[in-house]
C-alpha cells in the first residue's frame, strides 16, 4: 500500500514532463517515418530511436490512466469524509454526530462547558471519551488542515458554533464561506487564513456575521490586499481583522494604494 501510494505521488509530479516528453514523441515519430517514406522505396526495420519513442508514446497513456483514477479516488474520498452523519445522529445524537465529524476529518473541538479539547493525532486515532457527552453542544472547532469543504458544514450546523479555524483547508472556497450564515448568531471568531480557494466574492459573504476576530492572513487570489482589508473593516466594524503575509506597500490596482482610490472616489 505504501509502494502503490509512493508511485502515485512519483507519477503526480512526473505528469507535467510526460506530457512534453509525449508531444516530442509523437512529432518524432511522425518524422521517422515520413523519412523512412521518402528516403527509401523498400520497407526497413524501425531503428532503435524510433521504437523507443513509440514506447513512450503508449506508456503516455497508462500514465494518464492512472493519474485519473488517482483524482478519482481522491474526489470519492472527499464525498465519504464529508457526507452527511445522519445514522451517527439518529443513534447519539446531532452533538456526538458533530464530535464524531471533527475527529473522524483529523480536526479538535471543544464542548460548551469544558476545558479539555478533543483532538485527533497525527495518525488519525483519537480518545473515544468525546461520547460520555451526548447532550453537550460543541462551541470551538479546529479543523485546520484538513479536508472540510461546505458539504461538511451540514454535520455543524446544530451546533452554537462560537470559533471555528481552518486554516489551510484546500477545500474551503466561497461556498463554503457563503454557508456560515448558518451560525450568524453565534460565531465570533473566524480563521481563514492560508485557504487557497477564498475569493473577494467569498469574503463578501460574511457581511451577516457577528464576528469580533477574522483571520484573512495569506489568502492568494487575493489580489488587492489592502482595499480588501479596509473593506472588511467597513464591513464588520465591531470586528479585529488580522491580516499578515501581504506586502501592502506595493501598488494596488491602477498603480494606486488603496487609500488613494478611496479618496478619488470620496
Amino acid at each position: 500500500m505504501f509502494v502503490l501510494h509512493g508511485l502515485l505521488l512519483e507519477v503526480a509530479v512526473m505528469s507535467a514532463p510526460l506530457i512534453s516528453l509525449h508531444r516530442c514523441c509523437q512529432r518524432a515519430a511522425v518524422l521517422l517515418v515520413a523519412r523512412r517514406h521518402w528516403g527509401s522505396s523498400s520497407a526497413s526495420p524501425p531503428s532503435l530511436v524510433s521504437r523507443s519513442l513509440d514506447f513512450l508514446a503508449r506508456r503516455f497513456y497508462d500514465v494518464e490512466a492512472l493519474l485519473n483514477w488517482k483524482s478519482r479516488i481522491g474526489k470519492d474520498q472527499l464525498r465519504k469524509k464529508n457526507f452527511y452523519y445522519g445514522y451517527t445522529h439518529k443513534l447519539y445524537g446531532p452533538d456526538i454526530a458533530s464530535a464524531y465529524y471533527i475527529l473522524n476529518l483529523g480536526g479538535g473541538f471543544r464542548f460548551v462547558g469544558q476545558s479539555e479539547w478533543f483532538r485527533a493525532d497525527s495518525r488519525g486515532k483519537f480518545n473515544w471519551d468525546f461520547l460520555n457527552y451526548k447532550d453537550t453542544p460543541v462551541e470551538e472547532v479546529d479543523m485546520s488542515h484538513t479536508i472540510i469543504n461546505y458539504v461538511g458544514l451540514s454535520n455543524l450546523e446544530r451546533q452554537p458554533l462560537r470559533t471555528l479555524k481552518v486554516q489551510g483547508c484546500p477545500e474551503v472556497d466561497d461556498w463554503f464561506l457563503a454557508g456560515l450564515h448558518k451560525f450568524q448568531d453565534s460565531l465570533e471568531e473566524l480563521d481563514i487564513s492560508h485557504c487557497p480557494r477564498i475569493t473577494v466574492g467569498g469574503l463578501a459573504a460574511l457581511r451577516n456575521l457577528r464576528l469580533k476576530h477574522l483571520n484573512v492572513s495569506s489568502l492568494p487570489r487575493i489580489s488587492s490586499p489592502g482595499l480588501v482589508i479596509i473593506l472588511l473593516e467597513e464591513m464588520l466594524p465591531q470586528c479585529r481583522i488580522t491580516a499578515h503575509g501581504y506586502d501592502l506597500s506595493q501598488p494596488q490596482v491602477g498603480g494606486e494604494k488603496p487609500e488613494e482610490r478611496l479618496e478619488a472616489e470620496g
